[in-house]
């Protein structure tokens, strides 16, 4: 099991780093996040969605392991020997609790943390001056949609601040206006005030399409910037919190929130129960469908866990009776897996089909004979 998990973790977590990757660069070649913080929003999406890379691996493990006793006519030799597919209970929990307490830690500690440092980043870059988000050879709007920057060439060794051949175009009640100059700076007043200072430039004004402008040339000039600057007290989103803020303050949001960190350690646990009775296929066959089924019950049962979700977060549901019937639902799917796979009567169970074959080879043997 160990081995499989090994394999599955893999692969599940190369093609989530590589979508993350494309997903990711595609948003700071927008410019909507800073291009060196590529490598940190990825480590952060990572961890944030590691307890559902790690139910997956867990998931699939097991069946693998299952489905290929049954291919390998191992299960018929187990059952042959007395022994009950319950007895798969045991080692299958010993080999999933590492992986249950992983998943918890990182459901309720990790992923909120990794969550909240990501929106950090994020909204650290939205809230930079217009200038510093502008990324060298592209048009960028400021946050105002009153002012569009281009910039030449990247910043100076001799400035952390400074760009090259800056373009600036400026509407304001009508009035249009463009400056260009060699270099450009945030600088800040001491009093909170941000200004971009503009060096050995030229700035036209006037309405376009009329002979009006007016034209200045300056060594420096100055204009005050639009800073976003944060709010103390603002709105913070639930998934960023912490597990003990979640219990402290108590309303939808913070209970659907809470509902969605229980989730994960408990279908890491019943997903691993019901891959054992799942994992059952006939020997001639092949394991592929298996392998299908068990990708959309997980996807299923984590719809269903976001569906009872949004509706506590829409209050259509109580936290009290939304947390657990779905759980109980796979619990009861596994237990009736169960049972049916311990019916040694019924017609699918390994031992009837391992009889029904040594009649029909009796059968065959017996035809031969006779002709």
């Amino acid at each position: 099991m160990a081995s499989s998990a090994g394999a599955t973790f893999t692969v599940l977590f190369s093609i989530f780093v590589t979508w993350t990757l494309i997903s990711i660069l595609g948003r700071a070649a927008g410019g909507k996040v800073a291009s060196s913080d590529v490598v940190a929003l990825i480590v952060f999406y990572v961890i944030g969605n590691l307890p559902t890379i790690i139910i997956l691996t867990g998931f699939i493990a097991v069946l693998a392991v299952v489905t290929r006793s049954y291919r390998d006519s191992e299960m018929v030799v187990w059952f042959a020997s007395g022994q009950s597919l319950a007895r798969w209970i045991w080692p299958v929990m010993s080999f999933g609790l590492p992986l249950v307490l992983l998943t918890g830690v990182l459901s309720f500690v990790a992923a909120p943390w990794a969550k909240m440092k990501s929106n950090e980043f994020v909204q650290r870059f939205e809230k930079r001056e217009d200038l510093k988000k502008v990324a060298p050879g592209q048009f960028r709007e400021s946050a105002g949609s009153n002012r569009v920057f281009f910039v030449e060439g990247g910043a100076n060794a001799a400035s952390n601040n400074a760009v090259q051949n800056v373009f600036v175009n400026t509407v304001e009640g009508g009035i249009n206006t463009v400056v260009v100059a060699k270099e450009g700076v945030i600088e800040s007043d001491g009093k909170g005030g941000q200004f971009l200072v503009l060096k050995n430039g030229r700035r036209y004004q006037g309405t376009p399409g009329q002979a009006d402008f007016q034209t200045m040339e300056f060594g420096r000039y100055s204009m005050r910037v639009a800073t976003k600057v944060p709010v103390l007290g603002a709105d913070v989103p639930v998934d960023n919190l912490s597990t003990a803020a979640l219990l402290l303050v108590p309303n939808r949001y913070t209970r659907a929130e809470l509902l969605w960190r229980i989730a994960p350690p408990v279908m890491c646990v019943l997903l691993m129960l019901l891959a054992i009775p799942l994992g059952f296929v006939n020997p001639r066959a092949g394991s592929s469908v298996n392998l299908i089924l068990a990708v959309l019950i997980f996807f299923t049962y984590s719809n269903l866990v976001k569906l009872t979700e949004a509706s506590v977060k829409q209050e259509k549901m109580q936290f009290a009776m939304a947390w657990w019937p779905v759980h109980l639902m796979v619990l009861l799917a596994a237990v009736g897996l169960f049972a049916w796979r311990l019916n040694v009567n019924h017609r699918y169970h390994p031992l009837v089909l391992l009889a029904a074959f040594k009649r029909r080879r009796a059968c065959a043997r017996k035809a031969e004979v006779i002709a």
